[in-house]
């Protein structure tokens, strides 16, 4: 019988699954919002997954957890951290990949690539909201876009304002005088991408800008962000079709091959 693993990604908004045969085949995948029981959440959407493969939890040869959550999971029978696994999803997306640009839900954090697909440096922010999904959330709810409007939002903006506190309060009131000003939601929108795309285009300069290079999580589903970072980096961030897998994806790889 074939080998199949499990990479379970527990993030703080999301949880990921992706089973994985031998040879590199992705199998199935699900995704469903976390919970303040990770064991509980990670178990329903595996076995979410694994009903897509057509196969039970005995078929696996291991499952490699990852992300805010891998701690809690006690049948995972490996735990590698969100650095590691990004950068060998990555890799198995874009081979060649020499730069991830991560952008989670609680997070957000650049990574540096060795051309083995080796981890070379990073750099996190995971002390403040700013440069986070968090962030684009509160602007959103500010907005009244919603998360998945505020993106396409910005990318209609037809004029530059300036937001200039980074912090995700002070940037939230900068934004309620905005709209009491009369200014457009698509440009304050901009505005709002603008401001945290310096943050993580300061990030990545930490570790070194090179390409290829992928923008994956959740924060890469908004194209006023990716665009944004892009120009001023001066290069090409590739999306992935799922994004938010990337980590997962790396983890079932490295239970496959203990890479």
């Amino acid at each position: 019988m074939a080998k199949f693993s499990a990479g379970l990604d527990v993030g703080s908004l999301t949880t990921k699954a992706v089973v994985m045969e031998e040879g590199g085949r992705v199998a199935a995948s699900a995704m469903a919002d976390s919970t303040p029981r990770p064991a509980e959440t990670g178990r329903r959407v595996l076995d979410d997954a694994l009903k897509v493969a057509g196969l039970e939890m005995g078929d696996l040869a291991s499952v490699v957890g990852t992300g805010y959550g891998r701690a809690s999971l006690p049948f995972a029978t490996r735990r590698v951290t969100e650095i590691t696994c990004h950068a060998r999803g990555a890799c198995i997306l874009v081979p060649g990949a020499r730069l991830v640009l991560d952008v989670g839900g609680q997070d957000s954090k650049a990574i540096r690539i060795e051309a083995g697909g080796r981890v070379e440096d990073f750099a996190m922010n995971d002390k403040c909201a700013a440069g986070t999904g968090r962030f684009l959330g509160v602007m959103a709810q500010t907005l009244g876009t919603g998360l998945e409007g505020l993106g396409p939002a910005g990318l209609r903006s037809a004029r530059d304002l300036a937001i200039s506190s980074t912090c995700t309060v002070f940037a939230e009131s900068e934004v309620i005088s905005l709209v009491a000003q009369g200014e457009g939601v698509e440009d304050i929108a901009h505005a709002v991408h603008a401001a945290m795309a310096r943050r993580l285009a300061a990030m990545v300069r930490q570790v070194g800008v090179t390409e290829p290079a992928l923008f994956t999580g959740g924060g890469a589903l908004n194209p006023d962000i990716v665009r944004s970072v892009g120009k001023l980096l001066s290069i090409t961030l590739i999306v992935p079709p799922e994004p938010q897998l990337v980590g997962a994806l790396g983890a079932a790889a490295i239970g496959l091959d203990g890479g």
